[in-house]
């Protein structure tokens, strides 16, 4: 447990990158085989990842980020994407739960028609939403689990969504839910870390 308290105190947005350090695709496969084990409602797993590596298409994205630095200096930028209709799918996803035995035929049908009936009654509002809360419990363990493996990250939500879906040919079932750059933080950029408010301030016992 103090591992995971060095790791969480040592993780923070960084706001510049060093240059020229690019982030290799195992180094990243690595990360995602661990955000896929991050939580989403009905294990739908509504998050798609587009990992943008190409300079030219990286200055394309820094300029739907009202020309920001840190998306030029990044390794990669990482544009987080929520699936709007991902309930669509919930058949398929539970389908090896039936296969296996671990439910039956009746639980099975329950599930799914459970699930997707939620989804369709609460509408398109409800499915944006879920499809942003998803994407950002995925985004979060991402940014974990890429400082676990020695890379600096920044949240970003300063963008244009609408520029990026176009650069990038996204379909309107994503919702982009933020952006992720990624790198080596050029530590004499860093700023002192924000004022944090005190548990009282944030935490309501009842």
């Amino acid at each position: 447990m103090t591992e995971f308290r060095e790791l969480i105190e040592a993780r923070r947005s960084a706001s510049n990158f060093l240059k020229e350090n690019p982030i290799p695709q195992k180094d990243l496969n690595e990360i995602f085989e661990m955000v896929k084990l991050a939580p989403s409602a009905f294990n739908l797993q509504h998050s798609k990842y587009i990992v943008v590596t190409n300079p030219e298409v990286k200055e394309q994205i820094r300029s739907a980020a009202n020309g920001q630095y840190k998306v030029h200096s990044a390794s990669a930028v990482i544009i987080v994407l929520g699936d709007k209709l991902a309930y669509k799918n919930t058949a398929a996803i539970n389908e090896g739960l039936l296969m296996l035995g671990i439910v039956n035929k009746q639980e099975y049908d329950f599930m799914v028609e459970d699930t997707v009936s939620l989804y369709e009654t609460r509408g398109e509002s409800f499915q944006r939403d879920e499809a942003i809360r998803n994407a950002s419990l995925s985004a979060m363990m991402f940014m974990l689990v890429a400082k676990e493996k020695g890379w600096d990250t920044c949240p970003m939500i300063g963008f244009d969504p609408a520029k990026v879906k176009d650069i990038l040919n996204i379909s309107d079932q994503y919702e982009p839910a933020l952006m992720i750059t990624i790198g080596k933080e050029k530590i004499e950029s860093r700023k002192p870390r924000g004022y944090r408010k005190p548990i009282s301030e944030f935490v309501s016992f009842i």
